[in-house]
């Protein structure tokens, strides 16, 4: 159980420093991914199966919809194609390609491995919003209101003013 606790948190952390380091938004997206998946990892394994799909679903599936909403509104054309793809080799999808398959492979483990000797216990999602609405409702508000604040700067940075 703490093996498989400490060997997903360090891929999170280790595709998270990926994130911040890589220069093509592609090759950050895929470790962004590999982050998410883990830190679902994480939740698994400390007997929230609720917020696993929950981070599953909606985080690495809405920022991957997101993402390519983006490239689709850039439009950036063949040129950026063609400079993508001789950037592009195959040995740049080792590191998340490992991440990946060890993540699996813990997530087998963690899903193969009793109960009782992986020390889990399931936590109902009734039990998951008491406490997100009880002890930690300042938490969520202010980080309803980190996103919000997200929106409209996000939409105020990308907004054209229209001159006549």
């Amino acid at each position: 159980m703490n093996l498989i606790f400490l060997a997903a948190a360090l891929v999170a952390v280790g595709s998270t420093v990926m994130v911040i380091t890589r220069l093509n938004a592609i090759h950050a997206l895929l470790y962004l991914i590999t982050s998410l998946l883990a830190i679902a990892v994480v939740f698994y394994i400390l007997g929230a199966p609720f917020v696993a799909a929950l981070e599953v679903i909606i985080y690495a599936g809405a920022i991957m919809v997101l993402f390519v909403f983006v490239v689709m509104m850039l439009n950036l054309g063949q040129h950026a194609e063609a400079e993508e793809r001789r950037w592009f080799t195959p040995r740049m999808l080792v590191g998340p390609g490992v991440l990946a398959l060890l993540l699996f492979g813990l997530t087998l483990y963690a899903l193969a491995a009793p109960d009782e000797v992986a020390g889990r216990r399931m936590i109902a999602p009734r039990e998951v919003g008491i406490a997100l609405y009880g002890p930690y409702l300042l938490g969520v508000e202010l980080s309803s209101l980190i996103l919000l604040a997200g929106l409209v700067g996000a939409y105020h940075l990308a907004r054209r003013e229209v001159r006549e």
